[in-house]
């Protein structure tokens, strides 16, 4: 059973990866290596510990430090003018569990993953923090088989590049806002804990749609500082959390802002106005009369 999976990935690799990867592997089996899970380690191995390489947690450990130095410099070079503080709250965003999780999900690695069938069945291609560490395994892989450059390639494309938007959000609202990436709902949270205070409320405002198709739209409201609410932002999804999300992003927008502080407009000096020369009076001459 084992072989057959493997060979399975291997397929897999000199066809679908590259697409998703934009590498194509010398050495399918660092794929392979990556993808699998110590549930399928432990489920095929007759020991009780089985070899460490024969699952993905050493390439993770690497990934991890690969992932952390391409992070760091990417930043630096996107955003030349920010504090090391600042720096910090972003990279630490970036290579969240929660964020890493997420990125996995979005390109599918929890379809490629080779897992245990106990695993399997409990879920675990959905998993938020198996994901992650697949995914710094893949990271590994790359910068093994390919070098830095690879890997790099990978990590902007997949999860820098997507998270832009967040990025400029967070360094802009300074240090009201931790950075949350791709989490808008936590973002807006902290962000009110940190000025006005108060939880946003989350309501559904319509649902629309056949039961396979339908639509939700969500509507967000933070505290009026009066004792009420208002209304921030409002958005429309195929699922409640995405709605949700959403809405949460506009309020987050908003919120920044208005918190800018408006551009001042300068009244105009007539003192310090350089004054017009007037220009010398034409006077009439034999020359000027005969050609008019």
């Amino acid at each position: 059973m084992t072989s057959r999976r493997k060979k399975s990935a291997n397929e897999q690799s000199s066809e679908t990866f590259p697409a998703l990867f934009d590498h194509v592997f010398k050495r399918p089996e660092l794929l392979t290596w990556a993808l699998t899970h110590r549930s399928l380690a432990y489920e095929n191995g007759a020991e009780a510990s089985p070899d460490p390489s024969s699952d993905n947690e050493q390439l993770e450990f690497v990934g991890d430090a690969v992932l952390g130095l391409a992070v760091a410099e990417s930043l630096i070079r996107r955003f030349p003018h920010s504090r090391e503080g600042e720096l910090t709250r972003l990279r630490s965003s970036l290579v969240s569990r929660r964020h890493l999780g997420a990125v996995a999900g979005r390109i599918d690695l929890g379809a490629m993953l080779l897992l245990g069938r106990g695993e399997e069945q409990s879920g675990g291609r959905q998993k938020p923090a198996l994901l992650a560490n697949a995914l710094e395994a893949v990271i590994a892989a790359l910068y093994i088989d390919g070098g830095l450059e690879a890997a790099r390639t990978f990590i902007e494309r997949h999860i820098i590049e997507p998270s832009l938007p967040d990025l400029h959000g967070a360094l802009s609202a300074g240090e009201t806002f931790s950075g949350a990436i791709g989490d808008h709902k936590s973002a807006l949270q902290e962000y009110l804990q940190a000025t006005v205070g108060g939880q946003p409320q989350y309501v559904l405002t319509a649902q629309s749609g056949p039961d396979h198709q339908k639509l939700f739209r969500v509507e967000v409201r933070i505290p009026d500082g009066e004792g009420g609410t208002r209304a921030l932002g409002e958005s429309e999804a195929t699922t409640k959390k995405q709605a949700q999300q959403q809405a949460a992003r506009i309020a987050v927008e908003r919120l920044l802002a208005e918190a800018r502080p408006a551009p001042e407009v300068k009244e105009p000096d007539h003192q310090s106005a350089p004054k017009l020369k007037r220009s010398p009076a034409v006077t009439s001459t034999p020359a000027l009369e005969a050609a008019q």
